[in-house]
């Protein structure tokens, strides 16, 4: 039995190490080295059962192995997308809250516009050009406008009324 495991171990080794570059292949953007040498270790693990064990066992490996990773990749997308492991697996994206309240300091603050708000159109904030909406009305170019609320990434202006 030892002398068994002994010999289909570079078999295993190589179909295993194939098989988990292949998935962080997944993780990794582009199709670099993990996912080549992965494709090479599982063609050579299959190469070596075909040479010790015949060709019939290296296509049922083969198909085996091919079954996996498309089950371990499925699964990876279905969680992927139901938001699941989001924050262990991919890049991690700043609380919405916190982005919420930092947007909240623009509440008060003047500028000018610099296009036309037909509602919405392009603020400038000392000099900072914004995407802002009117709270319903018609402003023209290049005039006095303040912020009155942000509600996520939508700022809302009015003219300003001391000019």
């Amino acid at each position: 039995m030892f002398a068994s495991i002994t010999a289909n171990l570079p078999i295993g080794l190589c179909l295993l190490l194939g098989a988990g570059l292949m998935i962080l292949e997944i993780f990794l953007p582009g199709f670099g080295l993990p996912g080549i040498s992965g494709i090479v270790l599982i063609g050579a693990g299959v190469i070596m059962a075909a040479l010790a064990h015949g060709m019939l066992t290296a296509i049922v490996i083969l198909l085996v192995v091919i079954a996996l990773l498309a089950l371990v990749v499925s699964w990876v997308m279905r969680s992927a997308a139901k938001g699941n492991y989001h924050s262990e697996i991919f890049l991690k994206e700043k609380d919405d809250l916190d982005s919420r309240e930092d947007m909240q300091v623009l509440v008060g603050k003047t500028g000018r516009t610099t296009s036309v708000l037909r509602p919405a159109g392009i603020g400038d904030f000392d000099g900072v050009r914004l995407n802002v909406v009117t709270e319903g009305g018609f402003i023209e170019r290049d005039r006095p406008i303040e912020i009155v609320s942000v509600e996520g990434t939508r700022i809302v202006v009015r003219p300003r009324q001391d000019a």
